[in-house]
């Protein structure tokens, strides 16, 4: 458990607002998002396996943004399917691209073009559960575009990103630990 959250237990029975529901509360829930390690918070779009026959080569990645979905061609007609959430109107694009770099507990630097959109933005955040990117980032080629987890897990399922894909950070890790870099992406409208 986190000290901040040992202390918000503690002062909650010490306030008298019930041992009972000290004891049956997941302090994490308050504090990191979510009750998993990563912070993320459940997704209401679980992580499932699907029948998805497809002529792409099992580990390519295929992201359906009108879907919402994101796919990892398995072997044998399947795929596993998670939710994302994608570029809102005017930020969604098409296209076929290689992971080139993945990176834990990603550091942001907002790009210039979302500066001047958003000027209150932080110039640079240290990786870490406050930091937009999440737990894990899978980059793509040289674009300015990622996979990567996110701080806000109930923006899975939405269209709400400047054209990156966002996936909880338990999404994230797992997709992270199958996939390498040089892994094909296929991305369509």
């Amino acid at each position: 458990m986190r000290p901040i959250a040992l202390m918000f237990a503690a002062l909650t029975v010490l306030a008298g607002t019930g041992q009972a529901l000290a004891e049956s509360t997941d302090f994490r829930d308050f504090f990191g998002g979510g009750s998993t390690y990563y912070g993320s918070g459940a997704s209401s779009i679980p992580r499932t396996t699907v029948n998805y026959p497809t002529n792409y080569a099992p580990g390519t990645i295929v992201v359906n943004t009108a879907e919402r979905r994101l796919y990892l061609v398995l072997p044998g007609g399947e795929a596993l399917r998670y939710g994302i959430g994608v570029g809102r109107d005017g930020f969604r694009w098409s296209g076929t691209h290689r992971i080139s770099a993945k990176k834990e507990w990603p550091s942001w630097t907002p790009p210039s073009q979302m500066l001047r959109r958003r000027p209150d933005l932080p110039r640079h955040m240290n990786g870490g559960v406050e930091n937009p990117l999440g737990a894990r980032a899978m980059y793509l080629g040289s674009t300015l575009y990622r996979i990567h987890g996110s701080n806000e897990p109930e923006t899975i399922g939405q269209a709400v990103s400047s054209g990156c894909f966002r996936m909880t950070n338990d999404d994230v890790v797992d997709l992270y630990n199958r996939v390498s870099v040089g892994t094909t992406v296929v991305v369509k409208n």
